[in-house]
């Protein structure tokens, strides 16, 4: 059959394995290339279906918002995206999709498909959260030195979203969020860079070029709620060129995201990133002078959360949490300790407090937090050591805990040091098992105590899935270690029996006590199927 010079025009643009053209009312019009090795169907069989037949169900919005925002003889894409099973017995496949809609075309959109080069970071329908998106935004940027792409971060604010969604029914709220996740992933890079930052803001990252009005216009039109609600969309845009040194890059885009975050549109934003890190760098040092003062003059204060044991409820231990000021989470002061060279003495300072508490009030337990980056330090160490040494009265009485906001870069050296301190009388506790640098690498190599499971899993549990088969293979294989393991943030009677269900050994969380500036007493809490036996 003859081939349409409009089609020619898509195969310009279409160095692809497949090129589909998706019609005015939405069904596939057309077909031709490695269909079969790309969808698992031949091309003839495409043709006549709606495209929602083609495309995963998790990201329908993107194509549609892809699809909508196209206007005439401009080019969208390419984005990540899954095809729907074909036959529904096969698994799914990622492809990279570009679409462009060629003028006198009668309103036709050609499609070029090609097979993703790299498993998808993330599943269908997500978006990156905040951390993610910090360190996917870095790697885009530093493959933009080599390929020359130009990039920008995109701000954008959606007045009028919080009450459009408390208008919203159920299923209402759960369209409009499907909607807003496609419109926003459909103007990211990859269809992927992109995250929420608060409640009407977000982030993305996109290809330069188009004016922010554009930006503005297109997204106000594809989240048009039909007359029930107006969101209003404004932006703020960054060049994201620049490069330098990666984590220069990641302090910058961090500063660009807390004040966005912070401050919304209301003040000028960067113009670019160089602009961003020289601000962020000021900001930093200051702040870094700041907390350099509250290290050497202890200007911080210790709270203390309870552990309990779950088969009796008996107070375990407390967590020795560092705060400083009136910041209910120290994570941000934490994260720019480690990155500025800080936190080997912050830690040695909250130590030496621990060791305080523990040497005035006798009877007391408690676990003290260390970064992975300070636990490869032998000064730490020695340091560590001689405090404990000199203090035999609270020796068997404290337990380190290896937090994983820093990797560990050798796990030979840090199971020597961990090592010195157990024979110094400390249990050594792996905390947040499961998110950010921990990794089975570290139960295999680090000789433990106990393993704190990451909260994220212990929220979820109660519901059963994944999570639940995740956390009772993982107990089993810690009891057959002989690792003790925690469960933190138990926050209710339910989540609690769901975590004594699962075979763990000991909890903490809210439901025990929140933080308090002394070690109070906590709460016993016995299931009470337990009680008759524990009374016998």
């Amino acid at each position: 059959m003859p081939i349409d010079p409009n089609r020619l025009l898509g195969f310009a643009f279409a160095t692809a394995d497949l090129f589909v053209e998706i019609s005015a009312e939405g069904a596939i019009a057309y077909a031709m290339g490695a269909s079969e090795a790309l969808s698992g169907a031949e091309a003839t069989e495409l043709v006549g279906r709606p495209w929602r037949d083609f495309i995963g169900r998790g990201d329908q919005p993107l194509v549609e918002a892809l699809f909508g925002g196209l206007e005439i003889g401009l080019r969208a894409g390419p984005v990540v995206v899954e095809l729907a099973a074909v036959p529904a017995d096969t698994a799914p496949r990622a492809v990279s999709l570009s679409a462009f809609r060629s003028p006198g075309n009668h309103g036709a959109i050609s499609c070029a498909l090609s097979g993703a080069a790299v498993p998808r970071a993330l599943s269908p329908g997500e978006m990156y959260d905040r951390m993610g998106f910090e360190a996917h935004a870095t790697a885009l940027i530093r493959n933009a030195e080599t390929s020359g792409a130009e990039l920008e971060l995109a701000f954008l604010e959606l007045g009028g979203l919080e009450a459009l969604r408390k208008a919203a029914t159920p299923e209402e709220r759960l369209a409009l969020e499907a909607r807003l996740n496609g419109v926003l992933r459909a103007h990211a890079v990859g269809g992927s860079a992109a995250t929420q930052l608060g409640d009407e803001r977000f982030a993305l990252v996109r290809q330069r070029g188009e004016s922010r009005e554009t930006l503005v216009r297109r997204i106000s039109r594809l989240l048009d709620s039909g007359g029930k609600a107006d969101i209003t969309p404004t932006a703020d845009i960054i060049s994201l060129g620049g490069g330098g040194d990666p984590r220069q890059t990641l302090r910058a885009l961090r500063f660009a995201l807390d004040g966005f975050l912070r401050d919304g549109g209301g003040d000028a934003a960067p113009a670019d990133l160089p602009e961003a890190l020289s601000r962020s760098m000021a900001r930093t040092l200051d702040d870094a002078g700041e907390l350099g003062r509250a290290i050497r003059d202890r200007d911080f204060r210790l709270v203390y959360q309870p552990v309990v044991l779950l088969k009796t409820g008996a107070l375990h231990h407390y967590e020795a949490l560092v705060r400083f000021g009136d910041a209910q989470s120290p994570f941000p002061t934490i994260r720019m300790a480690e990155e500025m060279d800080l936190i080997e003495s912050l830690d040695r300072a909250i130590l030496e407090r621990a060791m305080e508490t523990l040497a005035a009030t006798p009877g007391l337990k408690l676990a003290v937090n260390v970064s992975g980056r300070t636990i490869a330090s032998a000064d730490f160490i020695a340091h560590a050591c001689e405090l404990i040494g000199g203090r035999p009265g609270v020796r068997g009485r404290l337990m380190i805990e290896l937090t994983e906001s820093a990797a560990i870069e050798d796990l030979a050296v840090a199971d020597r040091h961990l090592h010195a301190l157990r024979e110094q009388g400390c249990e050594i506790c792996l905390d947040d098992f499961g998110a950010g640098a921990a990794s089975l690498a570290y139960l295999q190599q680090l000789r433990l105590d106990v393993l704190k499971i990451d909260g994220r899993y212990i929220r979820d549990l109660q519901h059963g899935g994944r999570e639940a088969v995740f956390v009772k293979h993982l107990v089993k294989m810690c009891g057959e270690l002989n690792v003790r393991t925690l469960a933190e943030m138990v926050e209710s009677s339910v989540a609690e029996d769901a975590v004594r269900r699962a075979g763990v050994d000991m909890a903490q969380g809210w439901l025990y006590g929140a933080a308090s500036d002394t070690p109070a007493p906590a709460p016993t809490r016995i299931n009470a199927r337990m009680r008759p036996a524990l009374a016998r």
